[in-house]
């Protein structure tokens, strides 16, 4: 009886070491394929930064430009209607939204709204406007959440209007704007951050809302990008982290820069210019200037007193990174 008992016990282990031998192996198959799967990553990563994909054809889009009224909105509104695209230029400032278009029409197709981006309902009828005038939107591309040189040195942020504008009006124009570019089965959502989004901003001045409010654009980025990849869609989505001193030239007297030679100033149209190639080359995340992503993602995995160091070798005055 007692062997009988024995003999069943063992009958029973059998199968359980089968299956994890099998479980063993399985695990051992796909960790050599995720580690193959990463080299080959990587290797195309590296091939592609010596050699970038070819500029994708931009003609016949219909683009959003939110905040296109100044700066690198106005500009990206203005080179976008060079490459035909047909331009809705969305700013809450009537006078600077209708002086961009006068200079966008004279290259291409634009209108120009008037909307506030943080109220929804407002946002809903300017899409369906849009909709109507120009067609589906395909193209989304926000650019009213990255403060400006002057904004960082002389205004303090207001935390409530800060999150509204930087965060919450994403949310307004995703919901409006994403069914649009899935009727027409394509699409590309671009969202700008500051170089908050890469490293936490000094506390002087107020600045946390602002990089706080960076931080949750990157993370929406990033988690859109995730769903929609997950939903097999062909919309692509962009993060761009684009360095506050490098786009207003004019306020270079108002900072100062540690490396001159590396880290001086740069025109919007330049800045604009680089963000469009990034565009229409696919990139999921870039920075403008491009090295510069690199640098970010150093800060992220070097030591915090380390990270600190570098931070304080390269200060720009810029109380924001």
């Amino acid at each position: 009886m007692v062997a009988l008992l024995n003999a069943k016990s063992k009958y029973r282990k059998r199968p359980t070491m089968l299956l994890r031998i099998y479980s063993l192996g399985v695990l051992a198959l796909d960790l050599c394929s995720l580690c193959i799967g990463i080299w080959f990553a990587v290797i195309v990563a590296l091939f592609r930064t010596l050699r970038p994909p070819p500029l994708k054809s931009l003609q016949g889009e219909v683009a959003m430009v939110i905040g296109a009224g100044r700066g690198v909105g106005r500009e990206i509104a203005l080179q976008l209607c060079q490459l035909g695209v047909t331009v809705a230029c969305i700013d809450i400032n009537m006078e600077t939204c209708e002086a961009t278009t006068k200079r966008a029409r004279q290259t291409g197709i634009a209108s120009s709204y008037v909307c506030d981006v943080t109220d929804r309902e407002q946002v809903d009828h300017i899409v369906e406007k849009v909709r109507s005038e120009l067609g589906e939107v395909t193209m989304l591309l926000h650019c009213c959440g990255v403060p400006s040189p002057r904004a960082l040195i002389h205004d303090p942020p207001e935390i409530r209007e800060t999150m509204d504008v930087s965060v919450l009006s994403h949310f307004w124009l995703l919901d409006s704007v994403l069914p649009c570019m899935q009727r027409m089965g394509r699409g590309h959502v671009v969202v700008l951050s500051s170089v908050a989004g890469l490293s936490g901003g000094a506390s002087r001045g107020g600045r946390v809302p602002l990089s706080t409010a960076q931080f949750a654009v990157q993370g929406l980025a990033e988690s859109l990008h995730t769903e929609l990849r997950h939903s097999n869609s062909n919309i692509m989505v962009t993060l761009i982290h684009v360095y506050p001193f490098i786009v207003g030239a004019e306020v270079a007297k108002d900072i100062r820069f540690r490396i001159p030679s590396y880290f001086g100033t740069m025109p919007a149209a330049e800045a604009a210019k680089q963000i469009l190639d990034g565009v229409r080359r696919n990139y999921a995340e870039f920075s403008v200037p491009g090295y510069l992503l690199y640098l970010g993602h150093i800060l992220r995995i070097l030591p915090k007193k380390a990270s600190f160091m570098l931070r304080d070798l390269l200060d720009t005055g810029v109380d924001f990174a």
